[in-house]
């Protein structure tokens, strides 16, 4: 009998994120990295970076230092760099342009980037950098952040699939966490064949505490699921059983909602979270006020649900307060209801990303960003 010899263990495919505005070097990158085995991913501008930086895990990020506002000095770049690094400290960025100037150069790498490659570029020093950066050891100096990565990891397979369809529903979700990790909660929940429910919420705080407080409220949450079928009595345990499990100024915003679909109807409570948007044909708009105080911060509160029809075509639009006061310069109170309607129109699929993706792009992002898009079909 012939002894089998030990598998190798296979390493992980590396990923890869692309950022350019032009598509001509997205694909040629694209099939230099695929063919040096790499899992290749791409974005055409620094707010879909930011997007796609939040919704995956890259091991490393290649960034041109040009987009729309000049072709030449990199101010645009050098921001993105700087948004970048807020968010994923644990990821090593690679600079790119094709106005290489030594100063632009000094400039990539005192924001964080780790390299710079000027355009045109050798193909063989372009491999060599990035097989050099990918296998880099972790300093020291840098195991904070490495731990922070690796929670950030948890706290992402804790979430569902950020697009799905099912129970005669379309789900589209975006969440752009302000640092490595964040403070924002949005879960789906299968209740029965004709039942599902959904809620977005936002605790208090930021960082690890935060996160922490998000991973003890979903886990909550998922164990009353039984409660579900009557979404007031659902809260009222949870707000309890929160209540118990937290310091005093703990405390948390969550819509839950519950579809039925025999019905085409939405049973909700909103716990002092902020208005979620139902577009209605004719891009008619309805909004859903809290019907209930935040969790946490009293231990017995009534919870009044409301219900609404939903039928083939409407829309629910919820989002954490990073969306709706991402605006907050113009002090304009119907700037999140206004950009809905307007991009609906354009966006006839899913849109949580662009939406997302147009309020961090405002200002200097001061909160978590979380978009969700509900669609009855």
């Amino acid at each position: 009998m012939t002894a089998e010899l030990p598998c190798k263990p296979r390493a992980e495919t590396k990923k890869v994120l692309v950022v350019d505005d032009q598509s001509d070097v997205r694909e040629a990158l694209r099939l230099l990295l695929k063919g040096a085995g790499y899992s290749i991913q791409t974005a055409e501008s620094p707010s879909e970076a930011l997007a796609a930086t939040a919704s995956g895990d890259p091991d490393l990020i290649i960034v041109d230092m040009n987009y729309t506002w000049d072709t030449t000095s990199g101010e645009e770049g050098l921001r993105l760099l700087d948004r970048l690094r807020m968010h994923r400290r644990d990821v090593p960025i690679v600079a790119m342009t094709g106005w290489s100037t030594i100063d632009l150069a000094v400039r990539a790498m005192q924001r964080g980037a780790c390299d710079f490659i000027p355009k045109p570029w050798d193909n063989r020093h372009f491999l060599e950098i990035v097989e050099k950066h990918l296998r880099a050891d972790p300093v020291e100096q840098r195991q904070f952040d490495s731990e922070l990565a690796l929670a950030r990891k948890v706290q992402r397979k804790l979430l569902p699939h950020p697009k799905f369809r099912a129970y005669g529903l379309e789900c589209e979700c975006a969440s752009l966490p302000m640092s490595e990790i964040g403070g924002d909660l949005y879960d789906f929940l299968d209740i029965d064949s004709s039942h599902i429910g959904f809620l977005l919420g936002d605790v208090s705080g930021k960082g690890i505490g935060a996160a922490l407080l998000v991973a003890n409220l979903q886990a909550t949450i998922r164990a009353q699921v039984e409660l579900a079928y009557s979404p007031s009595k659902l809260m009222q345990r949870v707000n309890q059983l929160f209540f118990d499990s937290t310091r005093p100024e703990f405390f948390a915003t969550l819509f839950f909602g519950l579809y039925e679909s025999d019905t085409k109807t939405i049973r909700y409570v909103n716990c002092g979270h902020p208005a979620p948007v139902i577009l209605r044909s004719a891009n008619r708009a309805e909004l859903l006020e809290p019907t209930a105080t935040i969790l946490g911060a009293f231990k017995t509160s009534p919870f009044q649900e409301q219900t609404i029809s939903f039928d083939s075509g409407d829309r629910l639009i919820l989002f954490s307060d990073g969306f709706s006061e991402a605006n907050t310069a113009d002090d304009d109170l119907n700037w999140p209801l206004d950009r809905i309607q307007r991009l609906s129109r354009s966006h006839q699929d899913g849109f949580a990303n662009a939406l997302a993706s147009l309020a961090a792009s405002l200002a200097e992002q001061a909160d978590d960003i979380t978009v969700m898009d509900i669609r009855a079909l």
